[in-house]
């Protein structure tokens, strides 16, 4: 009968074994499809989604046809498709055919019913259950911004409006903004700053552009209202900041943008509507502005910062 030295030692074997032989463990898999763990773990076991290789130990590992799943899932996923209707999806079509029915706008539904009640554990609830099984992105792409743009237009004029808003709009700084802190405690290296040069205060979009840069192991530092030029050179010094985001949903005049960029180095990101306004004058700005990008939305400004190598 063997030790338990001797058991482990043979696990230990094994599990490099199956690693030089091209397996993955689910931490790579997450670093390769931007997929946590903890949500390929639920995909296993509620759906029968993508089902590993399980070690004696209990270690998760997976192949390169996988790691393929796991993105064409993603595919069906930001095509509005509900996670719990992929696995037909994936045993019957092909990934370029029609989506099947979805239940965003059942999730929808019952974040803004418990919004109008001020439920805020009810709130919770619904998307802590959406964020075990999507991913960041997904779950912005589908189920806040679509919800954002729904109550804006349902608040107008509404009476209580105002005071959905705030509870809605604290709730979410709230919770994003616990997610960024806990991620930045586990990374290293100088963070993105995020600006909110909206008038709005707890500007929700802000605070989704700054979770998709976490999500992405990026570290992020948010200041949730504006800085004077000077100040906004001096935060970026101090904190080496590897780029610099401003987020405005109002006007801005892009010719004071270089007066106000003066001094800083990094690379610049300005995001949200204020970029679809006068064109022709942003464009203008760009050449005068080194390294400035525009981003309409959060996925474009999480694009972009992908795209200029920010993580």
């Amino acid at each position: 009968m063997k030790q338990p030295s001797q058991q482990a030692d043979d696990n230990s074997t094994q599990y490099q074994r199956a690693l030089d032989e091209g397996w993955l463990p689910i931490r790579e898999v997450a670093r390769q499809t931007g997929v946590n763990a903890v949500t390929l773990r639920a995909w296993e076991r509620r759906y029968g989604l993508i089902v590993p290789l399980r070690t004696p130990k209990g270690h998760r590992l997976f192949s390169q046809e996988q790691v393929q799943q796991v993105l064409t899932i993603l595919t069906w996923l930001n095509r509005g498709v509900a996670v719990s209707q992929v696995k037909h999806l994936l045993d019957n079509t092909p990934a370029h055919s029609a989506p099947a029915e979805n239940d965003w706008q059942r999730l929808r539904q019952s974040l803004s019913q418990a919004i109008s009640q001020l439920a805020e554990r009810k709130v919770d609830d619904v998307f802590n259950q959406a964020m075990a099984l999507y991913p960041p992105r997904t779950l912005c792409e589908q189920l806040l911004m679509p919800l954002l743009a729904e109550l804006e237009q349902h608040w107008q004029g509404q009476f209580g409006s105002q005071m959905e808003q705030v509870f809605f709009y604290s709730w979410l700084r709230s919770k994003l903004g616990a997610r960024i802190y806990h991620n930045n405690r586990q990374l290293q290296g100088p963070p993105l700053l995020l600006v909110n040069q909206s008038d709005l205060a707890l500007e929700p979009h802000l605070w989704l552009t700054a979770w998709l840069a976490s999500s992405a192991d990026c570290p992020v530092e948010v200041f949730d209202w504006p800085l004077p030029g000077a100040e906004l050179a001096l935060a970026v010094e101090r904190l080496q900041a590897r780029g610099l985001l401003l987020y405005s949903s109002k006007t801005l005049n892009p010719t004071h943008l270089p007066k106000l960029l003066n001094g800083i180095t990094c690379k610049k990101f300005i995001a949200g509507p204020a970029v679809c306004i006068h064109p022709a004058e942003w464009s203008v700005c760009i050449t005068r502005v080194a390294d400035l990008n525009l981003a309409q939305d959060p996925i474009a400004a999480y694009q972009a910062l992908l795209q200029r190598g920010l993580f």
